[in-house]
């Protein structure tokens, strides 16, 4: 059985993940509980696979870093795939995305989220533990924007995801480890590229997080995710992510800077066969700006369950709306399949490289005078570097000190 034959399989019980490992069954995740199906792999059978899905052009850079992450759509379904090495030979991790595009309507989102994207600058969190749907639903705050308003867009995931043709928005859609070296590159290369909005697909790592604020002071709407299990928790995880010295700063500019949090969990609905997101929703009025400041974050709670008319929703409010919510949309034959780029639109893995190799075959064109250059001019590089403040020295590990 080959990979597509298995993410067929996946597919068919409604599987969200799919985990293959030499010696043992294929491995599926239907509604959060995981089980077991069909014979054992052979380890020969999985290195084969691996080979083939991460390329002759990446497989050396595989055997150096013993993993690699990939997106890619398998018979039909848009998958996120992480192959690593086990002690057993080589795995797969497979996380089968949406088989349609993803919208608020057919995530089953309510209409305030909507409102969040209306501002023109700042910064949205969407939270939650893994596999809760981070993802579909920033993909569906992004396709909201592009269906409705011409912006600018740039992203920056590891893999991508969601694939985005552009409607009404520009859009461009950035790899890490394939079209930049990291998140930190990233970011700083976006603020030089004059986006409207800028979608970071994980805040890990301090630096990431402190580009992602700097971004969201500077005029730009910032979307990214957190891993925490309610709102207050992904605030508290970002400022205590920092340097204890600074997070007093750091609260004070994520206090100035955010817009909303969001925070959900999957249900599966019996009587619908399908799981919904049930969100907790934190707008950053007044109140909470101060909360985020003076690093009160139990207060928050409170201050969800008040804020009604401020368009928060508790998870307890949310779940009574899904209770006596009776129009739903039910994943099916007829939806819309997810956007794709049309294959003349996109570039194999690579061709950079080889158009910029200094020996690739070329035609031969006939020999034209050279245009002058100034010899001052000739072969400078204008760079412009950002002074580094005393934020990013503190950042810096002690043997990087100078």
């Amino acid at each position: 059985m080959d990979l597509e034959a298995l993410v067929n399989l996946a597919q068919s019980n409604g599987a969200s993940d799919l985990h293959l490992e030499a010696g043992l069954p294929a491995a599926v995740r239907v509604r959060g509980a995981l089980r077991t199906t069909g014979e054992p792999i052979a380890a020969k059978q999985l290195l084969e696979m691996a080979r083939e899905t991460i390329g002759d052009e990446q497989w050396s850079r595989f055997l150096e870093q013993r993993s690699a992450d990939l997106s890619k759509t398998i018979h039909g379904v848009r998958c996120r795939i992480n192959v690593l090495q086990t002690s057993r030979g080589v795995g797969f991790a497979i996380r089968l995305l949406a088989t349609f595009q993803a919208t608020i309507e057919k995530l089953n989102l309510h209409a305030d989220l909507k409102k969040l994207i209306v501002p023109a600058n700042g910064l949205i969190l969407v939270s939650g533990p893994t596999g809760s749907g981070k993802s579909s639903t920033l993909a569906a705050l992004i396709q909201e924007i592009n269906l409705t308003d011409t912006r600018h867009i740039a992203t920056v995931e590891s893999p991508i995801e969601y694939t985005f043709r552009a409607r009404k928005a520009y859009i461009r859609q950035r790899a890490v480890g394939r079209d930049t070296p990291s998140f930190e590159q990233a970011l700083l290369d976006a603020l030089r590229e004059d986006p409207d909005v800028l979608m970071v697909g994980e805040m890990r790592e301090p630096e990431t997080m402190r580009l992602t604020l700097n971004a969201s002071e500077t005029g730009h709407l910032v979307l990214a995710t957190v891993h925490s299990s309610t709102c207050a928790e992904a605030l508290q995880r970002v400022v205590s992510a920092f340097p204890s010295e600074i997070q007093s700063s750091v609260s004070a500019q994520l206090a100035d800077s955010l817009v909303a949090v969001v925070s959900q969990r999957l249900r599966f609905r019996p009587e619908l066969n399908i799981r919904v997101p049930e969100c907790e929703i934190l707008m950053a009025t007044h109140a909470v700006k101060n909360f985020i400041r003076n690093r009160d974050f139990f207060k928050i709670i409170s201050a969800i369950e008040a804020g009604g008319e401020h368009g928060m929703w508790s998870f307890q409010r949310y779940r009574s709306w899904l209770d006596s919510r009776t129009n739903w949309h039910v994943p099916g034959e007829n939806s819309e399949p997810p956007d794709s780029e049309t294959p003349e639109t996109s570039l194999p893995t690579g061709t950079l490289a080889a158009l910029a190799a200094p020996n690739s075959a070329r035609p031969e064109k006939p020999a034209v005078a050279p245009s002058r250059i100034p010899a001052e001019k000739a072969g400078t590089r204008i760079e412009i570097e950002p002074v580094e403040s005393e934020f990013g020295k503190i950042l810096k590990r002690p043997g990087e000190q100078k």
